[in-house]
């Protein structure tokens, strides 16, 4: 809404006008506040409270922190309504500022338009098909929707083979990865399967430097050997699952330990669509390092990224003979699982025949010693008795050795645990670093965020107004307040001369009254003219002390006087008596409205 050229000062605005400008100011603020406030008021003057009490909320949720209610817009004065514009102005954000200093040109005004639009459509939530009502048809299309379906992905920087690779039985062939848009089958499904491989890369990214904060610093190890150390602990622990998989009790061959019952079904799942009458049974290491080795070949001999050219009946035909040809590979492989745990127990059974032959010999060489046994044990008694002495001269000598290896071992516990103090402390100034590191990190970005602002703030600076201007302009005001301190500083300066000039005069008179009044008195005990004069003289004295305390009294009425003066100024700026008159009137409307209301309730 345009202001009248007629309004020149904001004690010349109407309630319409400033509740709409309140209004505008909140939308902008708060637009999901501003939005359920009305832009003007309504006939009826119960609403009219109503409309005020609701604009007074809003200004105090927003932060305003003076006086205001339904008063401050329907009986207004100028104090209160400048504060509260300038509040609000100050409270406008600053893509608003810097939006009027865009050109208004057709293209301008039509890119606003548009991303106005935008930002209305994405403010509005999200409705499924069957819920949305006749109103979010202008927001909300009725597109074909799709399921969030995700395919494999493969990216250049994710690929760690090389650009050629050596296929069994053929020549090299050059390998090239087609559009990420063309590798899934369905062309709905590539915004989700970016997103959710997107997804994955930022929480494989998250979690490494989480588990490098925490466990990596404290291995004090690089970053590429804690990641071999950690592929070389994940590696043994398959090779000792598999390993234990793959041992066999004496009882049941075809049944492992409880504790590996899930890898054994893990195991008894790869083996897909094989018949039911077989039965995959553990075997060694070497087989399912066998059968993982040629599973991996034979995945990489064959594509798995659809190039989304092909029709449907091709794929079908491509998976139907894969599948089948996998099948053939299950079975061989399940094949050779069973032989391979048959050589596994012969194996087995060889190494528990020799214990057993080992035991009989020493049986035997017993039963050899038993005719001769007294001799026997005169031998035994004297190879344990030297057995004993060359016991206790070991021990004599290893106690000549064990002093000083007991001391080098305390010495060299302590520097250990002074390097372990040593190696904490400094691991904690690293982590220290980190948090520092990562902290400054955060405020450079926030700082060039800054910086990127001020700088579209100063672009869009108007530039044709010169620094110069703003400078005289600056100079001229602290001129203007040096003169204003030394006139400020001259009437000071002469009204304590004055003072000090009346101190100066009512002593001066007060002596010279005490003066003539002693000397009067003393000749008016002897001369009846003298006893006059003394009479005029104290009447003298009574009426200058009630003439100067006239004067004072004057001085202070007239005060009295400017402050009532702008007292009155300051009602007149409140319209006071035009805001009680329209009290009345509104008192008035009311009583109308509540009779006309009362009337209809008995007419009901």
């Amino acid at each position: 809404k345009e202001v009248s050229e007629e309004i020149d000062s904001v004690k010349q605005f109407s309630s319409e006008l400033i509740v709409e400008a309140v209004v505008r100011c909140i939308r902008v603020i708060d637009p999901g506040l501003g939005s359920a406030l009305p832009t003007s008021l309504p006939p009826g003057m119960s609403a009219r409270f109503r409309v005020g009490m609701s604009l007074a909320q809003a200004c105090q949720d927003i932060g305003y922190k003076g006086e205001i209610g339904y008063q401050t817009f329907l009986y207004s004065n100028e104090p209160e309504i400048r504060s509260l514009l300038m509040f609000l102005v100050e409270k406008l954000p600053r893509e608003s500022a810097e939006a009027s200093d865009q050109p208004t040109g057709k293209s301008a005004v039509l890119q606003r338009a548009i991303a106005a639009a935008i930002r209305a459509q994405l403010a509005v939530p999200w409705l499924p098909t069957n819920c949305r009502l006749p109103l979010h048809g202008e927001t909300q299309g009725s597109g074909a929707l799709h399921s969030f379906h995700v395919q494999p992905l493969s990216l250049p920087y994710c690929n760690k083979a090389p650009a050629k690779k050596h296929m069994k039985g053929s020549s090299t062939v050059d390998y090239i990865l087609p559009p990420v848009t063309a590798q899934p089958s369905h062309h709905a499904s590539v915004v989700a399967s970016i997103m959710e491989q997107h997804t994955a890369e930022l929480t494989a990214a998250q979690e490494w430097d989480n588990e490098w904060n925490s466990q990596g610093l404290l291995s004090r190890l690089t970053p590429q050997e804690y990641r071999s150390r950690k592929l070389t602990r994940l590696h043994k622990r398959i090779k000792e699952q598999l390993r234990s998989a793959a041992l066999s009790s004496p009882d049941n061959s075809f049944s492992g330990p409880r504790s590996t019952s899930d890898l054994s079904e893990l195991l008894q799942a790869f083996r897909g669509s094989a018949p039911s009458g077989e039965i995959l049974t553990k075997g060694t290491h070497f087989t399912h390092t066998q059968k993982f080795t040629f599973t991996q070949e034979s995945a990489a001999l064959t594509p798995t990224i659809p190039t989304g050219r092909q029709s449907e009946g091709d794929n079908q035909l491509r998976q139907q003979e894969e599948l089948a040809s996998l099948q053939q590979q299950l079975q061989q492989l399940c094949s050779d699982v069973d032989q391979l745990t048959v050589l596994d127990e012969l194996k087995q059974r060889e190494l528990r025949n020799s214990d057993e032959d080992e035991k009989m010999q020493v049986k035997k060489k017993t039963i050899d010693l038993l005719p001769d046994a007294d001799n026997n044990l005169l031998k035994l008694q004297d190879q344990v008795e030297a057995s004993a002495k060359r016991v206790v001269n070991l021990a004599s000598q290893w106690e000549k050795h064990r002093a000083p290896l007991i001391d080098e071992h305390r010495r060299l516990k302590e520097i250990c645990s002074n390097q372990d103090l040593e190696s904490s402390k400094k691991l904690s100034e690293i982590k220290s670093l980190h948090d520092k590191i990562r902290v400054s990190t955060e405020e450079a970005k926030k700082k060039e965020e800054i910086y990127k602002q001020l700088v579209t703030e100063l672009e869009n600076l108007p530039q044709d107004v010169s620094r110069s201007a703003y400078t005289q302009r600056i100079l001229e005001i602290v001129s203007n307040i040096k003169k204003q301190k030394e006139e400020i500083t001259k009437i000071l300066s002469d009204t304590k001369e004055l003072q000090k000039e009346i101190n100066s005069l009512t002593g001066k008179l007060d002596r010279t009254f005490a003066v003539t009044d002693e000397l009067v008195f003393k000749d008016a005990k002897k001369d009846e003219s003298v006893r006059k004069s003394y009479k005029y003289l104290a009447a003298l004295h009574e009426n200058c002390n009630q003439l100067i305390q006239t004067i004072e009294d004057t001085g202070t009425i007239l005060r009295e006087i400017r402050d009532l003066e702008e007292q009155i100024e300051t009602e007149n700026g409140n319209k006071t008596v035009a805001n009680l008159e329209r009290i009345l009137d509104d008192y008035k409307a009311i009583r109308q409205e509540n009779a006309a209301l009362a009337a209809k309730v008995r007419e009901g």
